[in-house]
């Protein structure tokens, strides 16, 4: 068994980064670890304000070098990937320095316009890296720095959520429901989202809020629009009913690190409109049935009369390839890999 310390910037909340290193979590101590959360917010076990995004001062270096002490490896989720704070980020390499590490890199920053500009993650001889899809992989490849990928993974059992109650509260009637089950800020191109939306006459809900000041240019595509609009998840309602509750999902992003509602549709059994970003298409080349954003023709005909079978055939490479089930024994092949067994 060893002792391993997670640190990012926040822990245990409903960002993508915080749902996988949950799930790693899961598997790690499957494997009889001990695992310990630091982070600048959210749930951790250890809480250093500033390791948070928005923090005004970074961490204390002998505050970050106390916590990580006992720890037999650190795995670093995104917190060194995509420097949404820098300075956390070099207080981090120092207490790092000389120590075995992982680099769990969801995003890096020349892929977002704005972080281009900063410099990437580093590497040392006792550092290792895991990236969340191939692209990445081949970016660090690129500038020297040896990765390997382990997608993310998913239950392909979920919850079953209550369809017809939440329908009701939202008040959609028998109208096609499209979920968009994102954020809405300028990358998940919420105006295609709400195109096709227009084009079927169907409800759009948008479940998550708008960020980085998006919200009024997204009231104003929405008045243009003339779509019926839903925003959020009330409190009576759970993920896995909005996914119940809808008749397609859609994931008009531009760009995404991974995109995990690609493959909660597919959990779900819900069909997926798709914009091609570049990890979607690495995606669907195990061979999933999805449609194309702007294919309106066929969303229809789909919706008219729904195809169990290409659900299930969907649900059936999800179960291959992105099985939340097998994660553990993936960690552990990867955690052998630098000399860090399980007790199993």
């Amino acid at each position: 068994m060893a002792r391993l310390d997670i640190v990012s910037f926040r822990l245990g909340g409903t960002d993508g980064v915080s749902i996988e290193a949950a799930k790693w979590t899961g598997a790690l101590r499957s494997l009889g670890h001990e695992v310990t959360w630091v982070a600048g917010e959210g749930t951790p076990d250890v809480l250093i304000p500033g390791l948070a995004i928005g923090a005004e001062t970074p961490p204390p270096l002998e505050q970050l070098v106390a916590a990580l002490a006992d720890s037999d490896l650190v795995i670093v989720e995104n917190l060194a990937s995509l420097p949404l704070n820098v300075a956390a980020r070099v207080v981090l390499y120092r207490a790092l320095a000389g120590r075995k590490a992982l680099f769990h890199h969801h995003d890096l920053s020349w892929q977002r316009e704005h972080l281009a500009h900063l410099e990437g993650p580093r590497d040392e001889s006792d550092w290792h890296h895991v990236t969340i899809n191939e692209i990445s992989r081949r970016q660090l490849k690129e500038r020297s720095i040896e990765a390997v990928t382990v997608m993310n993974t998913f239950d392909c059992d979920p919850p079953l959520g209550d369809r017809e109650s939440t329908r009701t509260t939202l008040n959609v009637g028998s109208r096609p429901l499209l979920l968009l089950p994102t954020r809405a800020i300028p990358r998940k191109n919420v105006e295609g989202a709400l195109r096709l939306a227009s084009s079927l006459g169907a409800t759009l809900w948008i479940l998550g809020p708008s960020e980085d000041g998006y919200g009024p240019e997204l009231d104003a595509l929405i008045d243009n629009a003339r779509v019926d609009v839903r925003r959020g998840l009330g409190d009576e309602m759970d993920i896995h009913d909005a996914y119940a509750a809808c008749d397609l999902v859609v994931m008009s992003s531009t760009w995404e690190g991974f995109g995990n509602p690609v493959l909660e549709s597919v959990t779900h059994r819900r069909p997926l409109a798709l914009y091609p970003y570049p990890v979607a298409r690495e995606i669907s080349a195990f061979g999933f049935d999805f449609f194309q954003l702007d294919d309106v023709r066929a969303i229809e005909s789909f919706l008219r009369h729904p195809d169990t079978e290409l659900l299930e055939r969907n649900l059936g490479i999800a179960r291959l390839h992105y099985n939340v089930a097998t994660l553990a024994k993936r960690l552990e092949h990867l955690l052998a890999r630098i000399a860090i067994t399980s007790a199993n």
